[in-house]
């Protein structure tokens, strides 16, 4: 009887989950405003979003593009400074290494309109111009203990001895680098790039609070608006059924490679 209620619960929850993305990506395929309301099967909607020939398409497409250059910038230069930090926090011991970890946590758990309202006040202060700079530089700020938490334990998996035997061979610390420890680091260098985009591609509060006055609009300060208008635009659901197909994919082959080199070792 546990085992049939765990079960039950587990697919009660994945339902509740998955349920409204599955309800998206139907409706995603008629021509209807309002969600729920089925007038006929089309893929107009996909059409219209990669034509920009819909209504208000063409500053959704905009927006798309601005958001994408955002979290590309954001992943990669988080990815680097987050797989350095963990080098060096792997380096250190004690108390110190606890202490480090322990703030590279707190951005984790702390609430985003924090962060955003923090930076805000931050940009302010400093008199930054607020526009494209200050939304990549705070993205880069809340990604990159994400990277963090996902090559720190990749470094725990690694035999320690190989980079010192690379040094004892001759090899300078930054080939030694490159040759030895990055390939070790690559899986997870790539879930943690993965998921700062992830990330970058999905935050609201942050971007809204340090985007400025300029007229800079992302995906989700897109949507934001859009929603008080009274309406959202019809695009918008074949648009996050993509996202989710695209994500769901990566993850899938992320996946799959991962247990292909762990059967290998």
């Amino acid at each position: 009887m546990k085992k049939i209620l765990s079960q039950a619960y587990l697919w009660f929850v994945l339902t509740l989950l998955y349920a409204p993305i599955v309800f998206i990506g139907i409706f995603s395929f008629t021509e209807a405003k309002s969600l729920g309301n089925w007038t006929g099967f089309t893929t107009q909607l996909y059409t219209n979003l990669f034509t920009g020939s819909g209504r208000n398409t063409s500053a959704l497409i905009s927006a798309i593009e601005t958001t994408l250059v955002i979290a590309l910038i954001s992943a990669a230069v988080a990815t680097l400074l987050g797989t350095l930090a963990a080098i060096g926090i792997y380096n250190m011991h004690g108390k110190k290494r606890k202490s480090i970890e322990f703030m590279n946590n707190i951005p984790l758990v702390n609430p985003d309109i924090i962060t955003g309202v923090s930076l805000f006040l931050l940009f302010t202060l400093l008199h930054f111009s607020q526009g494209y700079l200050t939304v990549i530089i705070a993205h880069i700020a809340f990604c990159t203990p994400y990277v963090v938490l996902n090559v720190i334990p990749r470094l725990t998996q690694m035999n320690p001895n190989i980079y010192e035997a690379a040094l004892d061979l001759g090899a300078k610390p930054g080939l030694a680098l490159r040759k030895v420890l990055l390939p070790e680091l690559y899986p997870g260098m790539i879930t943690g790039f993965i998921l700062a985009f992830t990330m970058s591609l999905d935050d609201f509060a942050v971007t809204f609070f340090t985007r400025g006055s300029i007229g800079l609009e992302t995906l989700s300060t897109y949507i934001y608006a859009d929603s008080r208008k009274g309406g959202l635009t019809p695009e918008l659901k074949p648009l996050m059924t993509i996202i989710f197909l695209v994500i769901l994919a990566v993850l899938i082959v992320v996946n799959i490679r991962s247990i292909k080199n762990n059967k290998n070792k």
